[in-house]
């Protein structure tokens, strides 16, 4: 079995007496997608968090490119490779897809953001955003403004943005979010082509997503993993339905 990519081991994090996280430790693999599911407040987001470098744990290790990156900021983890899109939109929505992607791939350089308008010039940059845009079947639309992008659109934005990163790995919480029928089929064939390049760990709560997507799933519940496994084998795990799937297991 090859290493993973990215690990978490014994992660605890708790706010005074509520425990949000209870001795988490999931892996993803190189090649897959690993699902994170969960009810409410099972404090997936929370999890994300502490992997992505935003919140400290209590307790507990994250390794990445068998690395271990505990100590590590957001930022340091994102030049490594480590991509993230968010459940709520961090694009600027008064600026083109073009210079979107352009300020992913300014960031991943390491150049100073002081002067953006003179790094559009910057040819370099300016093809390492549109080859990210025809990833994501945006580069047709480069020249419009975000406002004016259907929600589904905006999504495959925030994966191109991920993507000028050069990702070794990506973080997604919850892509589907507010999504049509059309635009989750639409994104679910970006992601599975996508976890070729760089694996996924996804927060997701459309199961007809996660069972069509999913290497292996990890159901969350009260801050506690309670099952990992295949989708036939999360679907048919009884504590999974009582905690979570109920008819969705069997549907």
């Amino acid at each position: 079995m090859p290493n993973p990519v990215l690990a978490a081991e014994n992660l605890d994090k708790s706010f005074g007496a509520v425990v949000a996280s209870d001795k988490i430790s999931l892996e993803l693999r190189p090649g897959e997608i690993h699902a994170l599911i969960g009810p409410n407040g099972a404090g997936k987001s929370t999890l994300i968090k502490q992997i992505a470098g935003g919140l400290k744990p209590d307790r507990g290790t994250v390794e990445f490119l068998g690395r271990d990156v505990t100590g590590l900021t957001v930022v340091q983890r994102a030049r490594l490779g480590l991509g993230r899109t968010f459940q709520i939109s961090a694009l600027a929505m008064e600026m083109t897809v073009l210079e979107n992607a352009v300020l992913g791939a300014l960031g991943a350089s390491g150049k100073s953001f002081r002067f953006f308008r003179p790094v559009m010039t910057d040819q370099a940059l300016v093809d390492q955003a549109m080859a990210a845009l025809k990833e994501v079947d945006l580069d047709g639309e480069a020249g419009r403004l975000v406002a004016e992008l259907s929600h589904g659109q905006r999504r495959q934005l925030e994966v191109a943005v991920a993507l000028t990163l050069n990702p070794k790995a990506f973080l997604m919480d919850e892509p589907m979010a507010g999504m049509g029928t059309e635009g989750s089929k639409r994104l679910t064939g970006l992601l599975d082509r996508l976890r070729h390049q760089a694996p996924i760990l996804l927060i997701e709560h459309d199961m007809d997503a996660v069972f069509a997507l999913a290497d292996r799933i990890s159901v969350l519940v009260y801050g506690r993993v309670i099952a990992t496994g295949g989708v036939a084998e999360i679907r048919a795990n009884p504590e999974v339905q009582r905690a979570y799937l109920g008819e969705e297991a069997t549907s």
